[in-house]
């Protein structure tokens, strides 16, 4: 997950501030009001293999996350334990094969 993390850090910082200080900004709204940013995320992330491998191995977990943040949208806080269910798998993703991340000097 580390490397999905500076993956996404990397190449799609500005989609994932701006998704951020959305949710932030809309805590009983944001599923609504940040969609567009969201599908900007997913879309500068998409192409990228390490993050392709992890949504292959990981749909459901992330399926069922997203379902109860869609669910709890007052209380997106109780969807922690999904979160750690999709972390959990995405850590088991095996990387070989795909492009190395390159390790800030």
């Amino acid at each position: 997950m580390q490397a999905a993390m500076e993956i996404t850090a990397r190449y799609c910082r500005r989609e994932m501030e701006e998704y951020g200080m959305c949710v932030a900004s809309n805590p009983s709204s944001w599923q609504q009001e940040c969609h567009a940013l969201k599908m900007k995320v997913a879309q500068c992330t998409s192409s990228h293999p390490v993050i392709q491998q992890i949504r292959s191995e990981c749909a459901s977990p992330f399926s069922a996350f997203e379902r109860c943040l869609r669910e709890n949208q007052d209380s997106a806080a109780s969807c922690s334990p999904h979160v750690s269910r999709f972390l959990a798998c995405a850590e088991t993703v095996k990387l070989s094969g795909l492009e190395a991340v390159p390790q800030p000097s």
